[in-house]
């Protein structure tokens, strides 16, 4: 016949840790477990802090936009698209993607037709940087922005300051001959809405008249 000890636990039975001891026990392994995994995350974190020292800094920049000379003070690897929206308020270059597959930031740098947000602003010191905002001449707006209004060629108007400057490029490269070459030298520019055919229309319009 089994007794009980004056502690309450039949006698012959092995002892339980108490709840203090075993939070002890858990405490315990935890602070093992963090020195053993403290190092490469101390490693880890000092390899952050060396590469952000090394692109902080503000230096002064000096963009030629719609033919001002801006000057602005911003880190090396600070994008030409940021620089223009987020430095300059030049919010009509559109960021979509940010990664060079949709065509809404696209400018015009040295009279060509660039994805803004692949370039730095650092890079493009001393060019000729044209944004939608300096396609129209007064009030009097770009034959480009005409026809766009006229052929209905958009829709929420998100890609449409995109689809314009790669629209005035296309013409002045001589690649909107057809519809289909159009299409072709117009592909990098997405429109979700697919106002597509009178985008066509509205470049063709252009290029008929140039």
């Amino acid at each position: 016949m089994s007794t009980v000890s004056s502690s309450g636990t039949p006698e012959g039975t092995p002892p339980h840790p108490e709840d203090g001891t075993r939070r002890s026990f858990m405490k315990q392994a935890g602070g093992l477990l963090g020195l053993a995994l403290a190092p490469p995350l101390v490693a880890q974190a000092e390899r952050l802090t060396a590469y952000s020292k090394t692109v902080e800094g503000v230096t002064s920049l000096q963009l030629k936009i719609n033919g001002t000379v801006r000057t602005i003070q911003a880190e090396p690897r600070v994008t030409l698209l940021d620089a223009l929206r987020e430095y300059l308020d030049l919010t009509g270059t559109k960021k979509g993607c940010d990664h060079g597959q949709c065509g809404a930031c696209t400018v015009h740098v040295d009279g060509r037709r660039i994805n803004s947000c692949l370039t730095l602003a650092v890079m493009n010191q001393g060019k000729e940087i044209t944004t939608i905002e300096g396609l129209a001449q007064g009030e009097a707006l770009h034959p480009m922005q005409e026809a766009f209004l006229k052929h209905d060629g958009f829709q929420c108007g998100y890609c449409t300051p995109g689809q314009i400057m790669s629209g005035v490029a296309c013409v002045k490269e001589g690649h909107a001959s057809s519809d289909d070459q159009t299409r072709e030298w117009m592909s990098g520019n997405l429109c979700r809405c697919g106002a597509y055919p009178n985008i066509v229309a509205a470049v063709r319009e252009v290029a008929g008249k140039a």
